[in-house]
């Protein structure tokens, strides 16, 4: 395992409570256990505003559903001295340039740019930038799926707003409506809904029209015409060999799996043996492979078009 030859002197941080976190989580936080790899809810919240439906309004914060803590994540090293590098902003003319001093600008044409300071940004500002203004209500079956983007937890920051939370929350469960809003976050306003979940609401960000490329246009060129109704109805019973219900927990990252046990084989300075690189099966009849597969209860077996066979290197 590679080790820098400099020592750093290492020097405790103070931890000091954050200023707009939700009640519950100062002072001990939403923190998993050290050796735990459960996903785990953010001590800060990545948004923080108002909740509003009409004349109502609560205090609320996001925070994210999803975490990615848990996987692994390389630096870059000089090979030479196993210092990290740093990514130093450097102008092709005069060479490293102060972060601090860099500016923002929109691409008109060929290095041509149109420059905005800081506080020109901040002019349009929207409301939306602290509230969460509900619009709308609708059937979760009419949001297409395509539209759907990341989940967050919406809790009430604040005490004194619980009760106007569970007011929208309950209100929200009972028509079995979704509820559609704006949020600022990460400087873009985005379309979000509302659904209530057990004692809380998740929000969703939504794709906005222009972000998404329709069907039709993807598939336009994919011929009509459909195959044998024999073939369709092995692939349909091959669907049902496999039926089961949706356990997330079952599926496992092989690939961040296998990373982590190379990484412990390295560490305790294993020698690796790189294996062979397994021959693909070369089959070219479909109905014959569709059979295959219905045999065997569902597992995969590859068809392809006819062509010659790879040799091994």
């Amino acid at each position: 395992m590679a080790k820098k030859t400099t020592a750093r002197k290492k020097t405790k941080a103070k931890s000091t409570p954050h200023k707009g976190a939700h009640h519950k989580t100062v002072g001990h936080g939403h923190h998993r256990p050290a050796n735990s790899n459960e996903p785990h809810l953010s001590a800060r919240p990545v948004w923080q505003g108002s909740l509003r439906l009409s004349l109502v309004s609560c205090p609320v914060a996001l925070y994210g559903a999803t975490s990615r803590t848990a996987d692994i994540s390389f630096h870059l090293l000089n090979p030479e001295t196993n210092n990290r590098i740093r990514m130093i902003p450097t102008d092709p003319d005069t060479g490293p340039v102060e972060r601090a001093d860099l500016v923002k600008g929109y691409e008109i044409s060929k290095n041509h740019y149109v420059i905005l300071s800081n506080e020109e940004l901040q002019s349009v500002r929207l409301e939306t930038t602290r509230t969460i203004d509900i619009e709308r209500f609708v059937d979760e079956k009419d949001i297409d799926r395509l539209y759907w983007n990341d989940p967050y937890y919406l809790l009430p920051n604040d005490k004194s707003g619980v009760e106007a939370y569970t007011v929208i929350r309950e209100a929200l469960s009972e028509t079995g409506r979704i509820a559609l809003g704006r949020v600022v976050m990460h400087t873009r306003e985005r379309l979000v809904a509302l659904e209530p979940r057990d004692k809380g609401i998740i929000v969703y960000t939504l794709r906005m029209g222009d972000e998404v490329i329709q069907p039709k246009a993807a598939f336009d060129d994919i011929p009509a015409a459909r195959p044998s109704h024999q073939m369709i109805d092995i692939a349909r019973k091959i669907i049902e060999q496999q039926e089961g219900a949706f356990e997330p927990e079952k599926f496992e990252d092989r690939y961040e799996n296998a990373l982590r046990d190379l990484i412990r084989r390295k560490e305790r300075g294993e020698k690796l043996v790189t294996a062979e690189p397994v021959e693909e099966s070369n089959v070219i009849d479909l109905m014959e492979a569709l059979k295959k597969s219905l045999k065997s209860k569902g597992r995969t077996v590859a068809a392809k078009a006819p062509g010659p066979k790879r040799k091994a290197r």
